[in-house]
């Protein structure tokens, strides 16, 4: 496959690797960060949907437990009603009333009250054991409030057992409406702590149960300080009570531990539900996945950096190189400047240059005089000399950025200059005359005027009928009519393709020896 060569030169350009080599890494750091968000986002997702599920469970069996007491707290109610219940023995009263309700595994005490406070029918004794709760809140309550319906009490420990109870009470009415008294169920706070007990919820996970003015019934895991505490005023349970269910992220007021809470209302009980992840744990596995994710990115991205950091410098190389060879192809070893080839690209960018903005271009074609007879009486060493210091004194003679200098064969030199008509162009020979006389070479015991040149001068406009080479033959024909006319000596030629004209040196022709 052939690539377009634009794109090749991008390809094998370094700064095109080195910005892939720094966008490779952004990218896949994008993409890595993108998922480990979403990663993130499904950890929260299945926290919340666990907590919801859990919820549920917990909510439904709470719910039925107690309704299953406010049913029979309802039956003892009604059956205090039926006519002819004072006629029956104790222990037969007793069982209409409660009908084994009180065996139940959680039930800690199940007792009807007079209007006094006083203890007057018990599902677990007969007779009944005597106590007096007229200070108790809940008889308080239904006494004061004749519509109340069931009452959940706070945390309590029962006079008759001593345990931690929560008490769920009915209020007994007269049959003209008047107090009569309150039936009541002891609730075990241990059942809560055995249904919350069964629910793993991490190291900083908890479940609440809460009455709805703040009270705290139950805490898992269980510390008794938490029982019977009341957080009305703080936010979390502002939350729980403005909406019935819902959940939100939040800082504990207990330990100052941010959880997720997930709450509902318990039926239509005045009880509060909430199940509390802890947000560190939620995300704990997510945390590892990430920090093993991020390690094999990273080192995936330093890699990638430094392969391409490495073959852009591979590439800069290359290119430096080939910059050298380019420029080592364009110039002559011996002398070091341009050859015949670097000659040629510039002067057929002149010559059109010449042409479009009507600006003269003249061309100096030089050689050494006599140049094998150094060669022969000096050795190849002396003459490659003799051509380094005429090159330097070729050099010399132009200072413009255009100006061009080559060896373009043997002892061949050319001086390229464009905007300089032939006046400008025959006093730039006539310093390159005085520079040549100058030279001096006293390893070789070669003195001054020991070396000459001979030139040849042609001045055009461009054309595009005609190439470049049509200048240098021009020049080129010049400087055989001077090395004919005697050397050391400029000719110009009448144009790219006419006669030279011989041009005299001023201040006097050098002739050769």
């Amino acid at each position: 496959m052939v690539l377009p060569p634009r794109l090749a030169r991008r390809l094998r350009s370094a700064r095109t690797w080195i910005a892939l080599g720094v966008l490779a890494p952004v990218g896949m750091l994008v993409v890595s960060g993108l998922m480990l968000l979403d990663l993130r986002q499904d950890a929260w997702d299945k926290a919340e949907q666990t907590s919801k599920n859990l919820l549920q469970v917990i909510e439904r069996d709470i719910a039925r437990n107690v309704e299953i007491i406010d049913l029979s707290l309802q039956a003892v109610v009604d059956n205090l009603r039926v006519p002819g219940l004072d006629a029956l023995s104790p222990e037969m009263r007793q069982l209409v009333l409660f009908d084994r309700a009180g065996t139940a595994r959680d039930l800690g005490v199940m007792l009807v009250l007079d209007e006094h406070g006083d203890s007057v029918l018990d599902a677990g004794a007969v007779p009944a054991r005597r106590l007096n709760n007229a200070d108790r809140d809940y008889f308080r309550a239904h006494k004061a409030d004749p519509n109340l319906g069931l009452h959940i009490s706070k945390p309590l420990f029962s006079r008759l057992t001593g345990s931690r109870i929560v008490v769920l009470s009915r209020r007994i009415d007269k049959p003209d409406g008047s107090f009569s008294g309150v039936v009541l169920a002891g609730l075990k706070l241990d059942y809560f702590s055995r249904l919350f007990d069964q629910i793993g919820l991490g190291r900083d996970g908890a479940i609440n149960l809460y009455l709805r003015d703040g009270t705290r019934l139950m805490r898992q895991p269980y510390e008794e300080a938490d029982i019977g505490v009341n957080i009305a005023g703080a936010s979390t349970f502002r939350r729980f009570v403005a909406e019935r269910s819902g959940s939100f992220v939040g800082t504990s007021v207990r330990d100052g531990v941010e959880r997720h809470y997930t709450f509902n209302r318990v039926g239509d009980l005045p009880l509060v539900l909430n199940v509390a992840l802890a947000t560190r744990d939620i995300e704990a596995g997510w945390r590892l996945k990430a920090l093993v994710i991020s390690s094999v990115v990273l080192v995936l991205c330093g890699l990638t950096v430094f392969l391409s950091l490495l073959y852009g410098q591979d590439l800069r190389r290359r290119a430096v190189l080939q910059a050298e060879l380019a420029r080592l192809s364009r110039t002559d070893a011996l002398t070091d400047l341009p050859n015949r080839r670097r000659f040629d690209e510039v002067s057929e960018r002149a010559w059109k240059t010449a042409w479009h903005k009507g600006k003269p271009l003249s061309l100096l074609v030089v050689d050494a005089d006599h140049f094998k007879r150094y060669n022969d009486r000096y050795g190849h060493a002396v003459g490659d000399e003799v051509l380094k210091a005429v090159a330097c004194c070729l050099s010399a003679s132009v200072n413009r950025p255009d100006d061009l200098v080559a060896r373009v064969g043997g002892e061949e030199f050319v001086l390229l200059l464009p905007d300089t008509d032939e006046e400008g162009a025959s006093r730039i020979a006539g310093k390159v005359h005085e520079a040549v006389a100058a030279l001096t070479l006293p390893s070789a015991g070669i003195g001054a005027g020991a070396v000459t040149v001979s030139i040849g001068l042609a001045t055009g406009s461009g054309s595009p009928r005609e190439p470049a080479e049509a200048l240098y033959r021009a020049a080129d024909a010049a400087l055989y009519e001077a090395k004919a006319g005697g050397r050391n000596q400029t000719r110009c030629a009448s144009g790219p393709t006419g006669h030279a004209e011989s041009m005299p040196r001023e201040p006097r022709l050098v002739r050769a020896r």
